[in-house]
């Protein structure tokens, strides 16, 4: 069974909406499988709470059941409301005057939205003229996001203006996806992190008794797998045309990353691909990154790949083997996939992003020294070197005169000396800055000569998987 762990923020975000002895119309959302009825759930444990899910039914069995819950809610008889407004309003009448105050969670809110067009418009208007009497919270919540932007947030919603906050589910850090792998090595959970993502659902469904490549060929390399086909389920609830879409993220998989190379490989037409793209970085799934110090709006050298690394890793070892899956071969490719050097260079990728989130939790706690506003990582020419070159972690405050920068080593071994000398003369490339720290990251403890050379050095700074995740 899938344990709550993490979302402190979320859940304090929540009470203090709860508790402002005012109407409140909280709206969370999300994609699926992250958790959001979970996270309600927890949150509405000890409190006044009527909680009603939709389903993708009929107007007449939504509105039935929602009856249903107010009639069990109330401990009252009473019969099937003949319209939401009614419902609704009811619900208002007895929350109007009661010290204790009420929360409404209506979970999966889109099914009822979609079943009934008007119900946005009824909402809206018994909030206006019953609702806001009262010291109620109500709760919207939806896995749909397009519809959760366009027809509850978005402006032209008749429910525009009427929410007091909106929580955007994410997918968990390395961080809280660890609090899910108890009694799993750093490594492994790292490894596990890459694979996985964030996603609570999936990180649930890891058995602890079993290796990370027996996990990885249950779920991914077998047909009947829980996540052999969730990508594309996600996409269909989501979007249209889910070929095309699953075409470009085909090929930012496999390492295009400007949209000509993007258009090309996928076979979209180029005039078109920067309109999926943009679908696909509103929903997460894919982000353009530019180097450290750029202008977003203006560089040239912005880079697509695929953001989660759900997601990342399914279109990069799963997709291209979907045939050999079907046709029984599900376990001898995912011994390969395991296998292979491919792996090792993805994981050591990813590992960069785990880096960038311990120097932001570093920056959340106040101790880098300085308070960070900006984080990314920088590609270009090495001015010394005079070769192309790359910084895995630069951070910066607002006046770019504190500096962090940081390599990541997933090795078991590196010279260690030589990482450390192209760490400083990399650093060059951030002009202006009157304080740096250096950071050098890495799969396991560096050596003793490496930390007596550290040692006194307040600027630099060795931390290995084991100390990111244990401290």
């Amino acid at each position: 069974m899938e344990r709550f762990v993490g979302r402190k923020r979320e859940l304090s975000a929540l009470e203090q909406h709860f508790n402002t002895g005012r109407f409140e119309m909280v709206v969370v959302y999300g994609r699926r499988r992250l958790g959001k009825t979970m996270l309600l759930t927890e949150f509405a444990k000890d409190k006044r709470c009527l909680f009603f899910t939709a389903q993708e039914k009929s107007d007449t069995i939504n509105l039935a059941e929602f009856s249903s819950a107010i009639a069990s809610f109330f401990s009252m008889p009473i019969a099937p409301f003949a319209s939401w407004g009614d419902a609704l309003a009811f619900v208002g009448s007895r929350a109007v005057g009661d010290d204790a105050p009420l929360l409404l969670v209506f979970d999966e809110f889109p099914y009822a939205a979609k079943a009934n067009p008007g119900l946005p418009s009824i909402l809206q208007s018994t909030i206006d003229h019953k609702l806001l009497q009262t010291n109620m919270t109500l709760v919207l919540c939806g896995s749909n996001q397009g519809f959760m932007e366009s027809e509850v947030l978005g402006q032209k919603s008749p429910l525009y203006g009427r929410r007091t906050a909106q929580i955007e589910l994410k997918p968990f850090d390395c961080f809280d996806a660890r609090l899910m792998l108890p009694n799993t090595s750093p490594q492994e959970v790292i490894e596990y992190y890459v694979t996985f993502g964030g996603t609570p659902y999936y990180l649930a469904q890891i058995r602890p008794e079993e290796s990370y490549r027996q996990n990885v060929a249950r779920l991914f390399f077998d047909p009947y797998g829980l996540l052999f086909e969730e990508p594309q389920m996600l996409l269909r609830q989501e979007l249209n045309e889910t070929t095309l879409y699953t075409s470009i993220l085909d090929a930012v998989a496999s390492g295009a990353t400007k949209p000509r190379e993007i258009a090309d490989r996928s076979g979209v037409a180029q005039p078109s691909v920067g309109k999926y793209l943009q679908t696909l970085e509103g929903l997460g799934m894919v982000e353009r990154q530019v180097p450290f110090g750029e202008n977003p709006s203006r560089s040239r050298k912005g880079a697509y790949r695929l953001r989660d690394p759900f997601f990342a890793f399914w279109y990069r070892f799963v997709s291209p083997y979907t045939g050999a899956v079907e046709t029984g071969s599900g376990e001898a490719t995912a011994a390969q996939v395991v296998a292979g050097q491919a792996l090792d260079t993805y994981v050591g990728d990813r590992f960069e992003d785990i880096c960038l989130q311990w120097v932001e939790r570093q920056n959340a706690a106040g101790n880098l020294g300085f308070i960070a506003t900006t984080f990314g990582k920088w590609w270009g020419t090495d001015p010394v070197a005079r070769e192309r070159a790359d910084v895995d972690v630069v951070a910066s405050d607002a006046g770019r005169s504190n500096l962090l920068v940081g390599e990541c080593k997933w090795r078991n071994e590196f010279d260690e000396t030589e990482a450390l000398r192209l760490l400083a003369q990399r650093s060059d490339v951030f002009a202006g800055a009157a304080a740096r720290r250096y950071v050098l990251f890495s799969k396991y403890k560096v050596s003793e000569g490496t930390v007596a050379k550290a040692r006194g050095q307040e600027s630099l700074w060795l931390v290995d998987a084991a100390q990111m995740l244990e401290s």
